[in-house]
């Protein structure tokens, strides 16, 4: 049977995985899936959010996939029965709001009415949701710009007010120009990697799963004691120095853990802001996600 994994830069675990054929020594029949040639529905960041992700987990695009911790939320709020495979540690360095230097708006309240930009279906729509409910602001209140690839060069040109930006993409804004942090990640939420698959697929394929966490565990085992290798795979795909990768990748966690309380917690509340502020059309159970069985599997991977 041949096992369809969804991949890109974004999910540092399993671009790695891609590359290094660990997988490939378990599970001979690998299809590797990029999720960047499939087709997303543009983002209308003022409505409810697709679920490009979960969609394509469940057309038939592949059978694993491993997002920010946005994805999962909107695939089961259209009602795909998915199913948590694994998190990471949080990652609270990896991106924040920030401003240029001489911008007036110097904390979250200062958001209203401003254009915002972001990569709306990502971890940073749960964060600029997050912050906007500790100012008393809504959705509503401010003006949300979708932006990805070119989000860098946008928010130079000033084409935005604020932008929700990661590494390594704020490595090269911050050589340009001097930028003011107003929402730190730290503080608001743990900004995880993680990996969720549809429950038909882990009902049915146990040991495959089994063998699809010892070698995201391994990769990334892997990564955290070869930051330059690892980084060279990064900037043979996008061109960026491969300094810049390695600081991107020297402050991530590595290691696979199990979906706890915490996370449970954390992501219910995200889920309810989305149904609150009318990004997601129904409320959601994050807790239904979530199989023992499947935890007992990362439980029993060794310890890094």
């Amino acid at each position: 049977m041949t096992i369809r994994v969804g991949y890109f830069p974004q999910n540092n675990t399993l671009w790695v995985l891609r590359h290094l054929g660990i997988l490939e020594q378990s599970l001979p029949e690998v299809e590797w899936v990029d999720l960047r040639t499939l087709t997303n529905p543009r983002v209308d960041p003022t409505a409810a959010l697709p679920s490009a992700h979960g969609d394509h987990l469940f057309d038939g695009g592949y059978d694993v996939i491993g997002t920010g911790s946005t994805p999962p939320v909107t695939a089961q709020a259209k009602g795909h029965d998915i199913v948590y495979l694994a998190v990471s540690g949080p990652r609270v360095e990896n991106g924040r709001l920030v401003v240029h230097a001489d911008s007036g708006i110097r904390e979250p309240a200062d958001l209203k009415g401003k254009r915002v930009g972001l990569g709306h279906g990502s971890w940073q729509t749960t964060l600029l949701l997050l912050a906007l409910e500790k100012a008393g602001l809504t959705w509503s209140d401010i003006i949300p710009v979708d932006v990805y690839h070119d989000a860098a060069d946008r928010f130079l040109a000033r084409e935005f007010d604020a932008w929700v930006g990661s590494y390594p993409f704020l490595t090269a804004v911050e050589q340009q120009t001097e930028v003011r942090e107003v929402i730190p990640t730290d503080g608001l939420f743990s900004h995880r990697s993680l990996w969720f698959t549809g429950r038909a697929f882990a009902t049915a394929h146990p040991g495959e799963l089994a063998a699809i966490l010892t070698a995201l565990d391994a990769a990334d085992a892997w990564i955290r004691d070869h930051l330059s290798e690892a980084a060279a795979l990064f900037t043979a795909d996008d061109g960026r120095p491969i300094a810049e990768w390695e600081h991107a990748l020297a402050t991530r966690p590595w290691g696979l853990l199990p979906v706890d309380d915490e996370f449970i917690a954390e992501q219910q509340h995200a889920a309810d802001l989305f149904f609150a502020n009318g990004l997601i059309n129904r409320q959601i159970r994050v807790a239904d996600a979530i199989v023992p069985e499947i935890d007992a599997l990362v439980r029993a991977l060794p310890p890094r």
